[in-house]
């Protein structure tokens, strides 16, 4: 569609089970509304031949379940651990060589990772690094990484990647495979999600798996442990697997107040997960509750107000909407009037139509009879350029209901993100042409636009003690410093 915010990525780990890169495979697959862009394994087993670890991979691009054919799950993908990712890439090119997990072997063994985030300090780091002689395979931040612990001249591993850790800035949610251990770490912040997951492993022992999302959990029959906190590095080894006990180290070591992405209960997460320990549909649900104390719609009197998601990140939504606008005493009911269709490819041959709205017609289709001649609420999460929103809006129309209003679960969108989100240039965003909601729903082709205002997204989150959200999209406040290379606008002027 390409007028969205595009997720970021998937990370998963997976250790003692005796077919590790399967179970990676399947919460990869659960997983790949993080990321459709490319998909790898990374699994390590032990070679009697050789006596020591070996790793091996598979990586490519599309989707999850076109990269690995059964024979690669089967026979090279072996051993009881293995760490995956999912890409959509938001720093460096779309290349083969930017797919991850990367592995190298060093002075210390062999290291894979898998990283979910963007840094905000990688021209200054990548410039050092290579006056030091680094040579680059990609152009993905996630590389610096590899590089800081290989150079680092600490004397253990665990203390080589904390120093790694402590060089970087921005937002990671990482997993690590090295020839002894799986670990985990969130940035001091939290920016992204991380949780760790259990289920029968080797011989009555559990294995462990480490994911984005919950979600991940449920496909695979695993048990929710916890999530990995904000500013934490977990090992999981073999001690881990006899005792149940994680080794957790603090990165930094004053931890600040975590500032979690809002935008993932928004949008990103799917609504069967459980994310900062909290579940996304609930949240989502008042969101949409929210948004019908603040905005309502009225009743005509001669029939109810007719509730409609854009799916599939509205859906619950909406339906917190249309449950708020009915307790308030407004005839509402919430009805599947946008019905998506799921195998949206991404070339489009339209020499005597509009592209936009052949994309549109192409991903949705109305319910006429739901539509015809109501007075429709359109729930959505978000307007980013406005183009999509406002061919959507075309086609509700041309189903004859008699008002179109659109209400938004976020507020405007003015800033791009620095920390793993793909927003436009601000010059991009719809948001940033127009002085008030009234003109942006003209624009759209709406009786009436009104989105969340900040406070009461804000009053409709979770809230915990340390634990705050980042809002830099809307309000254009960046939790972590940004360098102002990686910031076009700033360049720019």
């Amino acid at each position: 569609m390409d007028d969205g915010v595009r997720a970021q990525c998937a990370v998963v780990g997976v250790y003692n089970h005796p077919q590790a890169a399967v179970v990676a495979y399947y919460c990869l697959h659960a997983l790949q509304h993080r990321g459709q862009e490319a998909s790898g394994i990374v699994s390590a087993f032990w070679d009697s031949q050789k006596r020591r670890r070996r790793f091996v991979s598979h990586k490519g691009e599309g989707l999850v379940l076109d990269v690995f054919p059964p024979e690669v799950l089967q026979h090279v993908l072996r051993g009881d651990a293995a760490i995956g990712h999912n890409r959509y890439s938001t720093t460096g090119s779309s290349t083969r060589a930017n797919i991850q997990p990367f592995h190298i072997t060093y002075r210390m063994g062999n290291l894979a990772l898998a990283h979910n985030g963007n840094l905000t300090n990688t021209r200054t780091l990548r410039r050092q690094l290579q006056e030091e002689g680094a040579i680059f395979q990609s152009t993905t931040d996630s590389e610096l990484f590899l590089h800081l612990i290989a150079r680092s001249r600490q004397p253990t591993q665990l203390e080589q990647i904390r120093e790694a850790l402590r060089s970087v800035q921005g937002a990671y949610s990482l997993v690590m495979l090295t020839d002894t251990a799986l670990i985990a770490a969130r940035d001091p912040h939290g920016f992204r999600p991380l949780v760790i997951g259990r289920l029968p492993g080797h011989d009555g022992q559990y294995a462990y798996v480490v994911a984005s999302e919950t979600c991940a959990f449920d496909l695979i029959g695993a048990e929710y442990v916890r999530d990995v906190r904000h500013n934490e590095l977990v090992i999981i080894d073999q001690d881990t697997v006899r005792t149940g006990q994680f080794k957790s180290f603090p990165i930094v070591e004053q931890t600040p107040e975590a500032r979690h992405c809002i935008f993932e209960f928004i949008y990103f997460a799917r609504p069967d997960s459980m994310i900062f320990g909290h579940s996304v549909d609930k949240v989502r649900r008042k969101l949409g509750k929210s948004l019908a104390e603040e905005s309502p719609v009225q009743s005509d009197g001669h029939q109810p107000v007719v509730v409609i998601s854009v799916p599939d990140s509205g859906n619950t939504a909406a339906i917190g909407y249309a449950e708020s606008n009915a307790a308030h005493g407004i005839p509402t009911r919430f009805d599947i009037g946008l019905i998506r269709s799921h195998y949206v490819g991404r070339t489009f041959i339209a020499p005597e139509q509009n592209q936009r709205e052949l994309k549109v017609k192409t991903k949705f289709n109305t319910v006429r009879g739901v539509l015809r001649g109501k007075k429709v609420v359109v729930v959505d999460d978000s307007i980013v350029r406005g183009t999509t929103s406002k061919a959507l809006v075309q086609l509700i129309r041309q189903a004859g209901p008699r008002e179109v209003h659109l209400r938004i679960t976020s507020p405007p969108i003015r800033y791009p993100c620095k920390y793993g989100m793909d927003f436009p240039h601000p010059d991009e965003l719809i948001a940033n042409h127009y002085a008030t909601e009234d003109d942006i729903g003209k624009a759209l082709g709406v009786d009436s636009l009104r989105y969340l205002s900040l406070d009461k997204l804000i009053l409709s989150v979770p809230h915990e003690p340390g634990i705050g959200y980042c809002t830099a999209c809307f309000t254009g406040d960046y939790p972590v410093p940004v360098e102002p290379e990686l910031d076009k606008h700033a360049t720019e002027e």
